[in-house]
């Protein structure tokens, strides 16, 4: 006779994504981002299952602009009931742990699936609606123009960048969709092979997770060339060897081709206060990155770096004197460098 009822590790992992989905009630599901020269650090727009947060009256005082609508968590429906429909999906999960019946778990993961894609075509038919009903009267029109945001990934926006992803929450519900899935094949593999599945496909869950997570990464992100512009000259990078990095306390990365480029805008365009930290790119290891309170900088116009600033950064006082032995040049500090840009 079949066995329908679920088995202590399947009952434990559905536990697990009731947990996850408890916490889902207290985290954004959702951000937009918006970059644009006069924000360099950035406007969020945060989406949790009862509110909307971020910079809301920033990016309402923009929209009034081009005839898109303000926005207020009042104003939409979903912001009543989805803390409703995630805490029954939670409920529904414990349920499922006690019943033990396989039955229910296969009621559980398609009304969650069901929920995800109804989810996902709201969610791209309110951006439709926003981005596309203005005001014919605004103040700024560009004929034929919208400003739908993307579902997920990067758009462009007259002149501001929009990028549009999971955070905290989305990738729980991602999370707990694939810990279901796992549940629900776990008798369809051979007991041999089951061991392993698991463990496969758990590792795959986390993975995405962790990746996910990593969109509020502390650290520098890596210059790709040929690909990313200077944000202060606006020129193609091409040589790494003498880049740089500013990580705001936000999160944002702000790349540079040269020390110069970035002692002039972290002196003109950037409020000091939001930064986190700076980086150096290593003269010698130029994959790798030198934080600002470890660097040691040669400073030499026989170096030729791309902006003219000739500086490079080492990460120890043997590589610095390694390298002044072949060109001369003058060791300075991270203060005399930071000077420069009050010339």
């Amino acid at each position: 006779m079949k066995n329908n009822n679920l088995s202590n590790l399947q009952r434990s992992l559905i536990f697990l994504s009731g947990i996850l989905l408890v916490v889902v009630l207290f985290v954004p599901l959702w951000q937009i981002e918006l970059a644009a020269p006069q924000y360099p650090e950035g406007l969020v727009l945060k989406m949790y299952p009862h509110k909307i947060a971020g910079n809301v009256d920033i990016i309402n005082g923009l929209n009034h602009y081009i005839g898109m609508k303000t926005l207020h968590t009042n104003d939409f429906i979903e912001f009543t009931v989805l803390p409703y429909i995630v805490g029954f999906f939670a409920l529904l999960c414990f349920i499922v742990a006690l019943q033990k019946k396989r039955k229910w778990l296969i009621v559980l993961f398609t009304l969650f699936v069901i929920f995800g894609i109804v989810a996902m075509i709201d969610f791209w038919r309110w951006e439709y609606a926003y981005g596309h009903d203005l005001n014919p009267e605004a103040p700024i029109q560009v004929p034929g123009m919208a400003y739908q945001p993307p579902l997920i990934g990067y758009k462009q926006l007259l002149n501001f960048g929009a990028y549009s992803i999971p955070d905290i929450g989305g990738w729980l519900f991602i999370l707990v969709g694939l810990l279901l899935l796992t549940v629900l094949l776990i008798p369809v593999i051979n007991k041999k092979r089951n061991n392993m599945l698991i463990r496969k496909t758990t590792v795959a869950a986390m993975f995405i997770l962790i990746m996910g997570l990593s969109a509020c990464n502390s650290g520098p992100q890596p210059i790709k060339l040929g690909t990313d512009a200077c944000t202060f000259c606006k020129m193609t990078i091409a040589d790494r060897n003498f880049g740089a990095e500013i990580l705001t306390k936000k999160g944002k990365a702000f790349k540079f081709d040269d020390t110069h480029c970035m002692v002039a805008y972290r002196k003109k365009d950037l409020d000091t206060n939001n930064i986190k930290t700076v980086y150096f790119i290593n003269f010698l290891d130029p994959h790798n990155f030198i934080e600002a309170d470890k660097v040691y900088l040669l400073k030499s116009a026989e170096l030729h770096s791309p902006m003219g600033g000739n500086t490079a950064a080492f990460e120890n006082e043997e590589d610095l004197k390694m390298t002044r032995d072949k060109v001369a040049g003058d060791e300075i500090t991270l203060e005399q460098l930071f000077k420069t840009g009050d010339e």
